[in-house]
């Protein structure tokens, strides 16, 4: 099976989780942040589910659902989830897939060999309230996640669908977007004297929503 790619639709799956059996249909609606870990009980991976669980709450308010997924077992995933409420004093209220079989893990593209061939890799899918895949981001075995820019990618993406426009590098809830370019040489003309942007040449205009 081909690999999701963005703007393809997001595979759909039905899985057992520390929620019980879930499937990505369930959620249809909400905008979905599918994130894998490679093993429960693991130092990095720990401190992203305490992350994620501090985040939970600002991921909700952009009617975004968080998914963890592994290949562990559900019994390890509720211990893991107790250990961490137990040490961090933190609750993780999204549900976590537990993928023995790796059939989630296989359509999302989540095992490579190269870095195991047992644990599912970093990855993180952003899929919008259509069911389809608008960012897709992998991390390495050693790097941890910052959850803020998936944050930052979750409301830049809500922003350029509710508006229109595109977003600058390290744009932030706030700042000026991107207006989209002009596609002729008269519009590209006037573009250039437009007073409502904030103009720095045909091409590059900003604006603010």
């Amino acid at each position: 099976m081909a690999l999701p790619r963005i703007n393809d639709p997001a595979p759909d799956f039905e899985a057992k989780s520390t929620q019980g059996v879930i499937r990505l249909s369930d959620y249809k609606g909400k905008w979905v942040t599918l994130f894998s870990h490679p093993a429960d009980f693991t130092p990095v991976c720990t401190t992203e589910f305490v992350a994620f669980a501090e985040r939970a709450k600002a991921f909700e308010e952009r009617n975004a659902q968080l998914i963890g997924l592994s290949v562990d077992s559900v019994p390890a995933h509720i211990a893991w989830i107790r250990n961490i409420e137990q040490h961090f004093g933190v609750k993780i209220d999204f549900p976590v897939i537990a993928d023995l079989d790796m059939k989630v893990a296989r359509k999302y593209g989540l095992i490579h060999p190269s870095a195991s061939e047992t644990a599912t890799v970093r990855a993180v899918f952003i899929i919008d309230d259509k069911g389809i895949v608008r960012a897709l981001i992998y991390y390495p075995m050693s790097l941890g996640r910052n959850i803020d820019e998936i944050l930052r990618a979750l409301e830049a993406l809500q922003t350029s669908d509710a508006n229109a426009c595109s977003m600058p590098a390290n744009w932030r809830p706030g700042e000026k977007v991107i207006v989209p370019p002009p596609q002729t040489l008269a519009d590209a003309a006037a573009r250039a004297q437009a007073s409502e942007y904030d103009v720095v040449d045909w091409y590059l205009a900003k604006k603010t929503i």
